[in-house]
């Protein structure tokens, strides 16, 4: 997903351009990973450390957001190992924790995802699982799934065609279950809810009114990170054709709407009160 081990057939005109071209977009791409290494890695720690020291809702009911997090953490590292694979040999290392953005992030995600879509949708159902010993259960699976994605990117990366068929099938399964739980939820928060006159029925409205929009700031943010990486992939699947461009803007789209998520989250802690939601 980085940078293709494959070398694909050109045309041979506008060869000066052609590799102009790709020095401006490994330019732009180690550009990326300095922003997210330099930016995204003190954030997810800040994140980390806020939920640790209680100052949200506490570890149990953010665990979910803890683990996305130490996941988020380990790919900001990949993006500095990214950097140092121009002067030292660190291609084993970064493919293998490749694993944590191809399956990692992707699934704890879903499960913040269905966590709030039980909560809105089906809160008796959501009551029964809160304990935080199904969330452990939930986060321990996905650690040793993401383990597995992480060993298959290792081993598979030189087989390029393997690779985005691993990823693409993911992004498309991982962000069809987001959308759904999302989209339900947002339906869910569109729709009247038993009368309550007065000051009550105001609070409601506006507790709503912000829930809606933190949820659609979400959906547009999920869809964002995946879709481009998901046509990327499709197209390449359909065509067996590299094209660098398509890619380059698939992974800064992933890497500046990642940002958004642990932003709202310091929003909601009141750690980032210049962000405004109605």
């Amino acid at each position: 997903m980085k940078n293709s081990t494959v070398n694909f057939i050109t045309p041979e005109i506008s060869a000066n351009s052609t590799t102009d071209l790709n020095v401006i977009l490994d330019s732009l791409n180690i550009c990326v990973y300095s922003v997210n290494f330099l930016f995204g890695l003190p954030t997810h720690f800040y994140v980390l450390w806020l939920i640790i020291t209680g100052t949200g809702s506490g570890v149990a009911s953010e665990f979910f957001i803890l683990n996305l997090s130490v996941c988020e953490i380990g790919t900001c590292l990949n993006c500095w190992f990214c950097i140092l694979n121009s002067f030292i040999s660190f291609s084993r290392l970064t493919t293998f924790l490749s694993g944590l953005g191809v399956t990692g992030r992707p699934l704890f995600q879903c499960l913040i995802c269905v966590e709030r879509y039980l909560a809105v949708v089906h809160p008796v159902t959501f009551l029964k699982y809160k304990p935080l010993r199904y969330r452990v259960i939930c986060c321990t699976a996905v650690w040793i799934l993401t383990l597995g994605s992480c060993l298959y990117c290792m081993f598979t990366m030189v087989f390029f065609y393997n690779y985005v068929c691993f990823f693409f099938l993911q992004f498309f399964l991982f962000l069809s279950i987001q959308l759904f739980c999302l989209v339900a939820v947002l339906r869910a928060l569109k729709q009247s809810g038993p009368g309550e006159r007065g000051r009550e029925r105001k609070e409601e409205n506006y507790t709503k009114r912000r829930a809606f929009h933190l949820i659609l700031i979400t959906t547009v943010s999920l869809s964002i990170i995946y879709v481009p990486f998901t046509i990327s992939g499709f197209s390449f699947i359909l065509t067996q054709h590299y094209i660098k461009e398509l890619f380059s803007f698939s992974f800064i789209c992933t890497v500046l709407a990642g940002f958004i998520h642990p932003g709202l989250y310091l929003h909601r802690v009141g750690k980032l009160s210049c962000l405004y939601f109605p």
